[in-house]
């Protein structure tokens, strides 16, 4: 018999358990070891938000597996509370500490696996250090918050960043109770996630359910009492809060990499191969350490996800048990439950894909995830990016009660094959009242951009629309809905003029002819009549996609979505 495989692993997290548990199943004689330097392993850190809003009611429901059934089950050895100091590349060995009674030892390998994961970015502001002020990365930290919040006194919470976490913990410190602030340097929610229309749509929402929004403004120090935080000092006031999370993103935990000598990206990042081989051939990387290749532009993109890291360890096990399995790269998939609405994006944002090079046409429709005579049936609103020259669906992104993530998941799928945008028209998806329309909204979405592309009918977005009423141009903005839903919900503006799609035909003589942007609740009725006023002689004419249902500003009274 050959010698025993000795294989370790850095890391706990979601990516070191999985490649331990592979690697068993493929090398039953290997030697694994996992080392974590904190007690808890393989938990469900993306639960913990749910853990603390109470959704997650106990919270050995995260706990997925601890040392002593790694052993029993997969007889992997774990070191817990354990800390790597360093790798000795040339002898193959690590130095690691005990943090329990501080001891220091080695231990060599054969195979080594770094899935240090990523850590929360913290600036040095003044203030930072008061009590009450938290990040949430592992198990300790949601148990610290929810200490925190069941003595709070104010109950006031600010919560600093507007992405993935930053939107889960505002709803979960607002199941709880607690008035929610939440501040972001950019000027939307989830600026990395989510183009403008779709987030405005989210942020409109959160102010619905009573998050206070503070965006374009950024945090320049914290004020406490007694060691305590009491308010967050921004470039522009001061708002009271006395539990502060800081959730502004994260950065690859790639120090003992670099201290090692190993490559690292411009990000931050563990340089990997296809293989998610480093630069050692000995030594493999993966999860949040580490950044992937974008399959849509090819350039290596940091995007952290628990996803992605189960997948990275599910190749490198593989490969250090004597594979050459491949990870080939994202398609930058991605979600999040914020109270009531549902949100996801794939590919690449409008901005994006043009700041790429692509030139793209986009479209943007409202409509609902099951027929609306169905119980049950809610509304969604999806957006999608493809390219003119080739007519490839680039990205798609989308909000709403409805069941916006299965049409996420769609396009996740299309993109990663390369799906074109007349391809998408023609998709056979599943067909029955209780679970989609004959015609899913991602048909109709299709069959939009597809009628622009080819000249067909020419679209304007809400936001476009609201920027020529603040600049007060001579335009139409014809309102093709009944007059009971006009006497309900309508923007107030000089330029409005209400003619119901039904009388369109015979009073179409009483517009002058001048730009028209045709409107109605969701967008298909405006759409049509734009292209009878076209066939009429009209030249100047445009449909708001999305129409109300997609309008952002309050000057149409209650939201429509």
């Amino acid at each position: 018999m050959g010698k025993k495989k000795n294989i370790l692993i850095i890391g706990g997290g979601a990516c070191g358990p999985k490649t331990a548990a592979r690697a068993r199943r493929l090398d039953p004689d290997a030697q694994i070891t996992m080392i974590q330097d904190e007690l808890f392993i393989s938990y469900a850190a993306c639960g913990l938000p749910y853990y603390i809003s109470g959704a997650v009611a106990a919270r050995n429901a995260l706990l997925v597996r601890d040392a002593l059934a790694f052993k029993k089950i997969s007889n992997v050895d774990v070191l817990v509370k354990t800390r790597v100091d360093g790798i000795d590349r040339a002898a193959h060995r690590i130095n690691v500490t005990d943090l329990s009674d501080k001891r220091q030892y080695t231990l060599d390998y054969d195979k080594l696996v770094i899935a240090t994961g990523a850590n929360p970015v913290v600036p040095p502001i003044k203030g930072i250090n008061l009590q009450g002020i938290h990040v949430l990365k592992s198990v300790p930290d949601a148990d610290e918050i929810i200490t925190l919040i069941s003595e709070s006194v104010t109950k006031k919470a600010v919560i600093v960043g507007a992405g993935l976490i930053g939107m889960e913990m505002a709803e979960a410190l607002t199941a709880r109770g607690l008035a929610v602030t939440m501040v972001e340097a950019l000027e939307r929610v989830l600026p990395a996630v989510l183009d403008a229309e779709i987030a405005d749509l989210l942020a409109n929402h959160m102010k619905n359910k009573g998050v206070t929004l503070k965006l374009g403004q950024k945090i320049v120090a914290f004020e406490g009492e007694d060691g305590k935080v009491r308010r967050a000092i921004t470039d522009k006031e001061s708002i009271e809060g006395d539990v502060v999370i800081f959730a502004i993103g994260v950065r690859p935990d790639s120090k003992l990499a670099e201290d090692t000598g190993l490559d690292i990206g411009p990000q931050g990042d563990i340089l990997v191969n296809e293989y998610l081989q480093t630069s050692d051939p000995d030594i493999y990387a993966g999860g949040d350490c580490v950044a992937n290749v974008n399959l849509i532009t090819g350039h290596r993109v940091f995007v952290p996800m628990g996803s992605t890291a189960n997948k990275h360890g599910h190749v490198i096990a593989a490969n250090i048990t004597g594979g050459k399995e491949k990870f080939p790269g994202i398609v930058v998939t991605a979600c999040v439950k914020v109270f009531d609405f549902n949100t996801g994006r794939v590919g690449l944002g409008e901005k994006q894909a043009k700041d790429a090079g692509y030139e793209v046409v986009t479209g943007m429709i409202p409509g609902p995830d099951k027929p609306g005579y169905y119980p049950g049936s809610r509304e969604i609103i999806l957006k999608l990016i493809v390219e003119v020259k080739t007519r490839r669906i680039l990205g798609g992104q989308g909000t709403g009660p409805g069941d916006v993530i299965k049409r996420i998941d769609v396009l996740a799928a299309g993109i990663t094959m390369g799906m074109t945008v007349d391809t998408l028209c023609d998709l056979d998806l599943a067909y029955a009242p209780p679970y989609n329309s004959a015609l899913d909204v991602l048909h109709h979405l299709a069959n939009l951009v597809r009628n622009k592309l080819e000249g067909r009918t020419t679209g304007i977005k809400p936001a476009e629309v609201k920027e020529k009423l603040d600049k007060k141009e001579d335009f139409v903005l014809l309102d093709v809905r009944s007059r009971p839903e006009w006497e309900s919900t309508r923007i107030e503006a000089p330029q409005t003029l209400l003619l119901p799609q039904p009388k369109l035909s015979e009073d179409m003589n009483r517009l002058p002819h001048k730009e028209i942007v045709v409107m109605c609740r969701r967008g298909g009725r405006a759409y049509q009549a734009a292209c009878t006023l076209k066939s009429a002689g009209f030249q100047d004419v445009k449909f708001m996609e999305g129409s109300l249902t997609c309008w952002c500003d309050e000057v149409c009274g209650k939201p429509i979505l």
